[in-house]
């Protein structure tokens, strides 16, 4: 949650948006609250071990049905240029439309640097389809419109090399991992956090791997909150 308030504010500091005050609703209108969801932190060998094991099935799955890259808090900025502002290790140009001119970006899965936003993508950690597979077939269409544009925390979307992202496509741990070796159990760790925090599941196969890489991870830790619904 607080990482998205981060880029909420950062793009809005960057773009110089006004903030138009609204009037409060009467009491008795306003919604309920949702309780804020607990920060749970585990090994990641513990996290590994609370994820579902369950046959995986692509049957009805179309990238459309993840509406992704909105403007979600109406800041002028959609999901892709909130990443890429909230990533950048300096101070981003943006120019009018919030369009990211310029930056510097860390794509953890090569070990790469890039300072042209062309050269980025915003990869989805669990990739859309693999959601698909692995439990939001079930979802409500806002579910995975959330799913695919979930700024409220860090581990889900990652600006990382187009080369790379490109060479994950949407495949899982069984059959990808990063190029760069010592990303890898970062990489196990955003992983689980994210299945987690969706309650995905995982397949045997994708379990095995899992474990494999954990086991050489040290104390390597998962971190995650629980989507709301």
């Amino acid at each position: 949650m607080i990482k998205n308030l981060m880029r909420g504010l950062a793009a809005a500091a960057l773009l110089s948006l006004p903030l138009a005050a609204a009037a409060p609703a009467p009491a008795a209108s306003l919604p309920l609250p949702h309780a804020a969801p607990a920060a749970v932190t585990m090994s990641l060998t513990d996290g590994i071990a609370e994820l579902p094991v369950a046959a995986e099935h692509r049957e009805g799955y179309e990238r459309t049905k993840f509406k992704h890259w909105v403007d979600a808090d109406h800041n002028g900025c959609n999901t892709r240029a909130e990443v890429l502002i909230a990533e950048s290790r300096t101070k981003p140009v943006i120019e009018a439309g919030c369009k990211i001119a310029s930056g510097t970006w860390y794509s953890y899965y090569d070990g790469v640097t890039v300072t042209a936003p062309g050269g980025l993508d915003i990869d989805h950690m669990v990739p859309l389809a693999e959601a698909w597979d692995s439990g939001a077939s079930n979802w409500t269409a806002a579910r995975r419109q959330a799913y695919a544009n979930d700024l409220d925390a860090p581990r889900s979307l990652v600006a990382v090399s187009a080369k790379a992202n490109r060479s994950k496509s949407d495949q899982d741990v069984t059959d990808w991992l990063p190029p760069l070796a010592d990303a890898r159990c970062q990489y196990a760790s955003d992983w689980t956090s994210t299945k987690l925090r969706w309650g995905l599941s995982i397949d045997s196969a994708e379990r095995t791997a899992l474990e494999h890489i954990a086991s050489g991870c040290g104390h390597t830790n998962v971190e995650y909150e629980t989507a709301l619904p």
